[in-house]
């Protein structure tokens, strides 16, 4: 049995940059077990499925899997596999071509509009399937801060504090008082299975942030660690972005209105990403928010079973 595959790194405009994905095509005929496997083997953050979509008019459904486990939605493999579809079905349209797609997630249907390009990173966006909203656990913040290597004052900055958000996936919220210490964290997987709260019955995945970054028009810098997921560190992570917008309406009180937020993630790991996250604030909550980003395509092959 063969299967196509291919490589995109997502949220950059240069290869060998961004959050590798792994895009595996026709998968209808794997068992979940197979596709555990083989996200595995590819050794990447997340490997996304490909399968026939249950409505004929979506352009397909996800299976999202990271080494560990599968995951109901993330914003890398969607912002992935919505442009790498675009690009198998509508190649004799390109360059600058834009569609709406719709995927099918386990979280639910995701509505995507891509942009593609023959001469440089195509680009997708999409609606968060969910608004974020805030899980209250009680927090062990010198053990947080142990796991982190930082003082227990570091854990904070402006309003910001410690919190659980999710938008699909929860994720501990951790802001650090700035870039400095953001760039000095030494994480220990061992310390923070010891303080990490469980959230939905599993451990919390760590989500850091402070204002601002090393690109200059970054609003944002950020670094995210989760043992249980298997990530040592990933290089961008879409579905932890799509929860800090609650964070950040909640902490910086958003007025009504548009807000446009750039966010870098994997500087440290040498692979920089940069996430469009836009939040609409209607009445004093959230009442859209999109998640972005450029991808390209590195490498293409097939694997036997």
């Amino acid at each position: 049995m063969g299967l196509r595959y291919a490589i995109y790194d997502v949220f950059t405009d240069r290869r060998l940059a961004g959050n590798p994905l792994a895009v595996i095509f026709d998968a209808d005929a794997l068992s979940d077990e197979t596709m555990q496997a083989l996200a595995r083997e590819m050794n990447l953050s997340e490997t996304v499925f490909i399968c026939s979509a249950a409505n004929p008019a979506h352009a397909g459904r996800l299976r999202i899997f990271t080494p560990m486990r599968e995951l109901p939605f993330a914003g890398h493999p969607t912002v992935g596999a919505a442009i790498a579809l675009c690009e198998l079905n509508h190649a004799e349209q390109r360059p600058d071509f834009d569609l709406v797609c719709v995927l099918e997630e386990k979280v639910g249907p995701v509505r995507c509009a891509v942009r593609l390009s023959a001469e440089a990173a195509s680009f997708a966006e999409f609606d968060l399937p969910r608004t974020p909203s805030r899980i209250e656990l009680n927090l062990d913040r010198q053990g947080l801060a142990d796991a982190l290597s930082v003082k227990v004052a570091d854990l904070a900055f402006e309003n910001h504090v410690p919190s659980i958000w999710s938008a699909g996936v929860p994720f501990l919220m951790l802001p650090l008082h700035n870039l400095a210490v953001a760039q000095s964290v030494e994480f220990d997987p061992g310390l923070w299975e010891k303080a990490a709260p469980f959230v939905e019955g599993r451990m919390a995945s760590a989500y850091l942030y402070c204002r601002g970054g090393v690109h200059h028009a970054a609003k944002f810098h950020t670094r995210m660690f989760s043992p249980d997921m298997g990530i040592a560190e990933d290089p961008a992570t879409g579905a932890a972005a799509a929860a800090l917008s609650g964070a950040i309406r909640h902490f910086d009180g958003l007025p009504d209105g548009h807000h446009p937020v750039l966010i870098e993630q994997g500087v440290e790991m040498g692979r920089p990403s940069f996430i469009h996250l836009h939040i609409d604030v209607k009445d004093g909550a959230i009442a859209r928010a999109r998640i972005g980003g450029q991808s390209l395509k590195t490498a293409t092959g097939e694997i036997h079973l």
